[in-house]
């Protein structure tokens, strides 16, 4: 026993027991962590880093019961040369707990690499010692990439300023490497956002903040810029002056300081007064300098170069100053805001956004085509813009770092498009994504839905349909295109374009051979062709009636169904047959044109050029036409109800009406079931014939009602549209009479119970011959027009009525 019990508590024996109560205090010390503050530190690598940090920093410092501010200066900000700019981090009254000197002297691109290399040494034991929670980087320097890689690699999260943005140089590459290695984005605009989307970055992970100089820079414009002018220029007025600042191109250093030499000779020769800004610590930085003491611009008059002026005071000088030469990212960003003309030389900044107040001189190899830019922009005034920002950024950068949790995985979770090969073998993701552009081409509307394999509608889409052929192609493909790509930012994977049109389509070919008055201009039409050219899928045209067909034998009452008919209205009348699970077009592609058989020689003229179509009297035009002429008539008269014209219609009448035509339907049924057993007798001389078990199947008792099936639509439709619920009860029907299917005993069947369901008025005489028949058609298809406005009435004034029907309906 006491073996036991000591095997029991050794079990797990001591390195599993230690492993155990580490991880247990991992935990603890995680749940601990998710109550203090967050440990936020900002790297900053030279003076324009910091004119974008600094006002993030002070938001920060702002909240310090929510954060925990520490600062790392690198790179030129610790160097004589360029101003020693760590101290006006110092005069901002921020604590600096960590100074590395990272820059290898060089006048070449090996030095770049070396300070990169020198940094990475550097960093890890500074991190180590601040232990922060997240690092703050900005933009798209080398020192920030050696920043960017070391955090990465020591599981720091990395919230990134101004990722997504497009400069046309080596700064590109090294933006978006950063953008790899970051955790979360604070971009400037719209177009940087959806450069970081389609670079695969998490959505949720990416704020749209603006420029967060921009917070500083629209506040400070109004104060004493005279005075800042005074300090820089000396007696100068506003807008007389010039600034220039231009930096070296690391991919073309010799191009880029022969650009530099042609930008102040076209200077001297303007003869403004120029503050000029010495160029950053890039590779030929160097050689441009000397560029400039060669030519004197250090002992000349009309120049005043300067290493650094702080941030504030250099925004007013940009501000009023009558032009801004060179390739810095401050003329297409900043200046912007002041509506200040710009001179933007060469390649550096051309991928980046800009307002009309940037002029590009992308090859300004000449002196002579850079004083013409200068006479060209100099004193102009342009409308102010503000593409980077709104001056909010540094609220909405806060609340994004105050949203991050801690308890997130560190892992990085991309969101790749769908592939568009076979490459991925998780079957489920793949027929997830299986998607279709469905067209739906009616004598109203044009819709175009994007439709998953299950039929579900995952975005619709909904213009009138234009009234001429060229309109109606073009905002075809317009509307396509525009699904297409919603499409693929939906990770929807489209295999093809359906297309449902009216009038007689040839679907093999994808030509709308002829229509009606309904879609004007459209016979003859090649569909398939400029779709397919134009969308690079399979597309496929049939006509409105065979496509409502198939969409009920795949996803409504006629699924599972071997033989049905369906019938549809609305502007005008259309079906299709299902025979064998298959689609029935009949050698000239008129299966279902159920609403153009002709049912009185004189009749009224149909939408396609004949008289006394079924079409003529039964369509949602023709139900408009006539309600419209039996308007000022004092009664409607139902079997079994009646209604006066000025009386409000409710919901309740409609109930009434339907209930009767449901009883007259079934009537109707029985008496053709009674019939057809008489005719079978007549014909069973030769003793009892088993019957058929198809037909025995299909038979529904003669005392069976008619099942009514409704199919509510998502959006409201038009009177016309709402008969549509009523035809879709027509599968089970026409499952009873499949023996006679094409005969126009059954089809006169169909069609008075369709009316007697509608208004309650049918009393076919079924035993007659079918001459008979017809009669009785025409007739109950006039008297279905005076009683349809009823129903016609109750679409029209729903709205003003819906509170009286549901208290009738209560009361009831």
């Amino acid at each position: 026993m006491g073996s036991n019990h000591r095997a029991g508590n050794t079990a797990k024996g001591p390195h599993a027991l230690y492993f155990e109560n580490e991880s247990r205090q991992k935990e603890n010390m995680e749940k601990n962590r998710n109550q203090r503050k967050l440990r936020v530190c900002v790297a900053t690598c030279n003076r324009a880093d910091y004119s974008k940090l600094a006002p993030i920093m002070f938001g920060i410092k702002a909240e310090p019961e929510n954060f925990e501010l520490s600062v790392v200066v690198i790179g030129s900000h610790l160097i004589d040369d360029y101003g020693n700019t760590y101290r006006m981090i110092e005069q901002d009254d921020f604590d600096i707990q960590a100074r590395l000197h990272t820059i290898v002297r060089g006048e070449d691109e090996a030095a770049m690499v070396e300070s990169v290399g020198l940094a990475l040494v550097k960093l890890p034991d500074v991190l180590n010692r601040l232990k922060p929670d997240i690092l703050i980087v900005h933009g798209d320097r080398f020192d920030a990439l050696a920043l960017a890689t070391t955090a990465a690699l020591m599981n720091i999260r990395i919230l990134h300023i101004e990722g997504g943005e497009v400069s046309g140089t080596i700064d590109d590459s090294i933006r978006h490497s950063i953008t790899k290695l970051a955790h979360y984005h604070a971009c400037c605009t719209r177009s940087a956002e959806q450069h970081l989307i389609s670079m695969c970055e998490d959505h949720d992970h990416i704020l749209l903040a603006g420029c967060p100089s921009y917070d500083k820079l629209l506040n400070v414009k109004n104060k004493d810029y005279l005075g800042v002018i005074k300090t820089w220029l000396g007696d100068v007025k506003s807008g007389e002056y010039i600034v220039s600042l231009q930096h070296p191109v690391t991919t073309d250093i010799k191009h880029s300081v022969k650009m530099f030499e042609f930008t102040l000779n076209a200077l001297l020769s303007f003869n403004k007064k120029t503050l000029i800004l010495f160029p950053n610590i890039d590779a030929g930085s160097k050689e441009m300098v000397r560029v400039m003491r060669k030519k004197g611009i250090e002992r000349h008059p009309n120049f005043k170069p300067v290493k650094h002026i702080p941030f504030d005071q250099f925004i007013q000088l940009v501000a009023h100053a009558g032009c801004m030469i060179g390739n810095s990212s401050c003329g297409v960003r900043e200046a912007g805001a002041f509506g200040t003309p710009v001179i933007n030389l060469g390649t550096r900044q051309t991928g980046r956004e800009t307002g009309e107040n940037v002029l590009h001189v992308r090859d300004a190899d000449t002196e002579n085509k850079i004083i013409h830019a200068l006479r060209l922009q100099f004193g102009k005034r342009y409308p102010c813009s503000k593409i980077y920002g709104d001056g909010s950024a540094v609220p909405r950068i806060v609340k994004f770092l105050k949203s991050i949790s801690l308890d997130e995985p560190l892992q990085k979770k991309f969101c790749f498009p769908p592939v568009k090969e076979n490459i991925s073998q998780d079957i489920d993701h793949i027929l997830e994504t299986l998607s279709a552009l469905a067209v739906d081409l009616g004598g109203t509307n044009l819709r175009i839905g994007i439709v998953s394999m299950k039929g579900v509608i995952i975005k619709k889409y909904q213009q009138p349909n234009p009234k001429t052929y060229e309109d109606r192609i073009e905002l075809i493909l317009k509307m396509c295109l525009e699904a297409a790509s919603e499409a693929i930012k939906l990770n929807c994977r489209i295999l093809g374009v359906g297309i449902s049109t009216g009038g007689r389509v040839n679907p093999h070919e994808g030509v709308v051979l002829h229509s009606t008055k309904l879609i004007q201009e459209w016979s003859s039409v090649d569909l398939r062709t400029p779709l397919s050219d134009t969308l690079h899928l399979p597309v496929w045209v049939d006509n409105d009636g065979n496509c409502a067909a198939l969409a009920e034998r795949k996803f409504g009452q006629g699924k599972g169904v071997e033989d049905f008919v369906t019938v549809i209205t609305g502007t005008g009348l259309g079906g299709g047959f299902i025979h064998h699970n298959e689609l029935v077009h009949g050698s000239s592609f008129c299966t279902g044109e159920l609403g153009h058989i002709m049912v009185s020689f004189d009749g009224p003229e149909c939408m396609c050029g004949s008289h006394g179509c079924i079409e003529a009297y039964s369509s949602g035009i023709a139900l408009q036409r006539e309600a419209k002429k039996l308007h000022d008539e004092d009664l409607l008269l139902v079997e079994g109800m009646s209604l006066k014209t000025n009386e409000p219609v409710s919901a309740v009448h409609l109930i009434q009406a339907a209930k009767l035509g449901n009883t007259k339907a079934s009537n109707i049924l029985k008496t053709a079931q009674e019939e057809q057993e008489e005719e079978e007798e007549e014909h069973g001389d030769v003793g009892e014939r088993e019957p058929e078990p198809q037909q025995e199947a299909a038979s529904p008792a003669p005392d069976e009602m008619v099942t009514v099936v409704v199919e509510e639509s998502e959006e409201e439709s038009e009177p016309q549209e709402a008969a549509s619920t009523v035809i879709y009860t027509t599968v089970i029907f026409f499952q009873a009479f499949q023996s006679k299917i094409e005969t126009c005993f059954t089809y006169c069947i169909f069609l008075l119970s369709f009316i007697g369901y509608i208004e309650g008025e049918a009393r076919p005489d079924t035993s007659s011959s079918i001459r008979q028949i017809n009669r009785i058609v025409i007739g109950e298809l006039r008297l279905a027009v005076t009683t349809i406005n009823s129903i016609q009435e109750l679409l029209q004034e729903l709205r003003e009525h819906i509170s009286n029907a549901a208290d009738i309906l209560e009361r009831q």
